[in-house]
């Protein structure tokens, strides 16, 4: 099989909330959506896929281990062959975890940097790989508060994410003079999603005030980063809530 469908949009960890937001808002774009998720979601995934087609877009779903360097490598190759070359990658796995340091496990600490710093190594690799070729593209990596700021009982979660802002600062110098966008966002705030209106109702509650993040608005943020000419290029956007202290 040839590739068809235009330019892709590769979305790694293409969830219920931000990566799936992500994935429409290119999808409506024009862009052909590529979203992955563990294989035990794929049904979810399947579903996202099937409202973007819905919408009039494209989208394919993959169950895939992020971390799996065997997995990732033919993973990309079988998207750029088979679906489109990647001109947007965009990698969203959160791996978000509280454990106080003395209750923190190497098993924990290792896994949250395999999924939140390695597995975006793999895809930033990978990504890099093919755009390098044609000289353009655009790499976007998702931080969080702990990506600038390490806080009590974050320990695993703030290395794995200071880990993935310094992979993403060394690609953008690295990739930039070369035509590649690399982007990093601190999406610093409570995100619209049934973890936060299940277990912090108080915070929730603000979503009417504009206190939570909304996906969609993030999305549209992602889509502005990949728009942006190479003369005005941004390499850390922070979004937050007008609420959120910093």
């Amino acid at each position: 099989m040839t590739a068809q469908n235009g330019p892709v949009a590769l979305v790694i960890g293409a969830g219920d909330a931000t990566g799936g937001a992500i994935a429409r808002r290119f999808a409506a774009g024009g862009y052909t959506a590529v979203m992955t998720r563990r294989p035990r979601n794929i049904e979810q995934l399947e579903a996202l896929a099937g409202v973007i087609g819905a919408a009039g877009g494209k989208a394919h779903a993959f169950g895939i281990d992020a971390r799996e360097e065997a997995e990732m490598v033919p993973f990309i190759e079988r998207v750029e062959a088979e679906i489109g070359p990647i001109e947007v990658a965009v990698f969203n796995i959160g791996a978000n975890v509280r454990f106080g340091i003395t209750d923190t496990t190497s098993r924990v600490y290792r896994k949250v940097w395999e999924m939140g710093a390695f597995a975006g190594f793999l895809t930033g690799r990978e990504a890099a790989r093919h755009m390098l070729p044609r000289g353009r593209g655009t790499i976007i990596f998702t931080g969080a508060t702990a990506s600038v700021r390490g806080g009590e009982g974050y320990a695993a979660f703030a290395g794995a994410k200071h880990a993935l802002r310094a992979l993403a600062q060394s690609m953008a110098r690295e990739l930039g003079p070369k035509g590649i966008h690399v982007a990093h966002a601190v999406i610093d705030g409570a995100i619209d999603t049934a973890f936060i209106r299940e277990n912090f109702p108080d915070r929730y509650s603000l979503k009417a005030q504009d206190g939570v993040l909304q996906p969609d608005d993030i999305a549209e943020a992602y889509w502005m980063l990949h728009r942006q000419p190479p003369s005005a290029w941004s390499f850390e956007l922070d979004l937050r809530p007008w609420i959120e202290q910093w």
